[in-house]
């Protein structure tokens, strides 16, 4: 099973550990999409937050690339269905919350218990999902960039979806049943911060 637990923590972590800032923000029709600084290993993140539905709006990054950003559907609580992505995958970090938690913040520092899928860009074909088998609890600070950078901000009872380039998620080697350069697809559904 390939999931951010204890053992495979080590192997996930690429590149350094940072936080967003935010540096501005528009709005457009309810989808606010904002452009963050760049990170310390010069990639940047277009973060969108949109209203809890199930449709969504493009994010500029995905735009840009003449990507179709996957459908991310279903209720709180239960699995989410993931419609496959088109398009050349973003080349920067693309966050869109689906339904926003409440309460404090995930920080960098926090140990987060997390819902999560996982499909690849590639093949749109579903890699990974703990919503079979049982949450995973870890510490932000030990996963991949792509989540370090992209979860922050996060509450208990959100669900975001992140698409992460190769070189925030498992780069050119790949890990497990990861190809190499993959773009990766990843719904997560925060259940607890500490």
């Amino acid at each position: 099973m390939f999931k951010p637990s204890s053992k495979t923590i080590a192997a996930m972590t690429v590149g350094s550990l940072s936080l967003l800032l935010l540096a501005g923000c528009t709005t457009d029709g309810g989808v606010s999409t904002s452009a963050s600084s760049t990170p310390t290993n010069g990639s940047s993140t277009v973060t969108e937050s949109a209203t809890p539905t199930p449709a969504a709006s493009q994010s500029a990054a995905a735009s840009a690339s003449n990507a179709t950003l996957p459908v991310v559907t279903g209720d709180k609580g239960k699995a989410p269905t993931i419609s496959a992505p088109s398009g050349t995958p973003p080349t920067t970090l693309v966050t869109k919350d689906i339904y926003v938690g409440t309460g404090p913040a995930a920080t960098a520092s926090s140990t987060l218990t997390v819902q999560y899928t996982l499909m690849a860009w590639s093949t749109g074909k579903v890699v990974e999902t703990s919503w079979t088998s049982a949450a995973a609890t870890f510490p932000l600070s030990g996963v991949i960039a792509g989540w370090q950078q992209g979860i922050p901000g996060m509450k208990v009872g959100g669900r975001r979806l992140l698409v992460i380039p190769p070189d925030l998620g498992y780069g050119a080697t790949g890990s497990g049943p990861i190809a190499a350069n993959e773009t990766l697809i990843f719904v997560v559904d925060v259940l607890a911060i500490k």
